[in-house]
């Protein structure tokens, strides 16, 4: 017996794996004397390959887009940039180094470790 019941979170998407599972679930269960269309066959299996590729740029462009922010932070590094506090309020400061470490670059400036989407500019 569990401690705790298991807990099975629902998938969100579908993957080729479940669109596979299904293709083959409707090929076991249809009816011999009249077979699936060769042509419903064949579209379904060029959208796996489309929905397979499509996860691809997916995953592309989300890489894509993490190395822009990281070379958009480091870029900041010596100069002085303005960016929205806590309270609202903007201040401004030096960015002096930048920290990598969660999804969203961190830069010092000043005694703030500030968000790269909270830097509103730079100053000249």
């Amino acid at each position: 017996m569990y401690a705790t019941a298991p807990s099975r979170a629902p998938q969100q998407q579908m993957d080729s794996k479940v669109f596979m599972t299904l293709l083959v679930t409707q090929l076991q269960h249809q009816d011999p004397g009249s077979p699936m269309d060769t042509n419903a066959m064949i579209g379904q299996t060029t959208q796996l390959a489309m929905m397979e590729r499509l996860t691809e740029l997916s995953a592309q462009g989300e890489e894509a887009f993490g190395l822009q922010m990281r070379a958009a932070a480091a870029a900041l590094i010596g100069k002085k940039v303005s960016y929205a506090k806590d309270d609202g309020t903007v201040a401004t400061g030096t960015a002096s180094s930048v920290s990598f470490e969660g999804a969203v670059p961190r830069v010092k400036v000043g005694d703030a470790t500030v968000p790269l989407d909270q830097i509103s500019g730079i100053v000249s």
